[in-house]
């Protein structure tokens, strides 16, 4: 339940469409639903603004089914990340309609179409091999009810690329920028824009990359006062960020 929905309800009770029993019924697993294995928090989405998205790893596929059923009865949109083959076969037997994009390993239940944020968020790749961790970013921030832009393989190995899409970072109101190797490119892009960037260290790379690190600690220490740094392949965590950004 969103604060509109609640708004809604309250003003239903008020008139009296809807009677404290019926509206009882409807709040009653706020702040949470306990289902034994998982505590559903369905509050969440009007104590922050977004509902609890669900993490695949570690999760038997029915209870991440069962997750998701509990989440989309409250007709919110439903997300989840990071989804293994049998949790998708259990879940789409259920939801037919959900979208699994098999490069960013998402799962999504469009229930609501609202757009929420201002302006555009740009979601940018160094190389191919970075795509997979910016399209997390590019679902996440599309179902967050934001109009998205994906510019990929543009990296500091062959500059024009990005330069050619000078007017596309100028729109944007904030940027998701997913590098490995040494993590360049968000300080470049750092310095062409006037808005917040944020810088996401892939795994990829050769064995001094160390699997992200140096691609970390090379945006961390970077000079370009706008970036700031989520974790190593965290694409959801930089457009959640962005998202919020985005609707201020």
């Amino acid at each position: 339940m969103d604060a509109n929905r609640l708004k809604a309800l309250l003003e239903q009770v008020r008139t009296g469409d809807v009677t404290t029993d019926a509206a009882l019924e409807q709040i009653k697993t706020l702040p949470f639903e306990d289902l034994g294995f998982a505590k559903v928090d369905h509050h969440r989405a009007l104590r922050v603004g977004v509902p609890e998205v669900i993490f695949g790893p570690g999760k038997q596929p029915e209870h991440f089914a069962e997750i998701f059923s509990r989440l989309a009865a409250r007709g919110n949109n439903v997300l989840a990340t990071r989804v293994n083959e049998e949790q998708l076969a259990v879940t789409v037997a259920r939801f037919p309609t959900a979208e699994h994009n098999s490069l960013a390993r998402t799962l999504v239940l469009r229930q609501k179409s609202e757009k929420l944020g201002k302006g555009i968020i740009g979601i940018i790749s160094a190389g191919t091999s970075d795509i997979p961790v910016a399209e997390e970013a590019a679902v996440t921030a599309d179902i967050m009810g934001n109009d998205i832009t994906r510019l990929f393989d543009v990296g500091v190995a062959g500059l024009h690329r990005l330069l050619s899409h000078s007017e596309d970072l100028r729109q944007a109101r904030v940027l998701v920028v997913c590098a490995g190797m040494e993590g360049a490119l968000p300080s470049v892009v750092g310095g062409l824009v006037g808005v917040p960037v944020i810088a996401v260290p892939t795994s990829v790379g050769y064995g001094a990359a160390f699997g992200g690190i140096a691609a970390l600690l090379g945006m961390i220490n970077s000079c370009a006062s706008n970036v700031s740094v989520v974790n190593i392949d965290n694409g959801f965590g930089a457009a959640y960020v962005a998202s919020l950004i985005n609707r201020l």
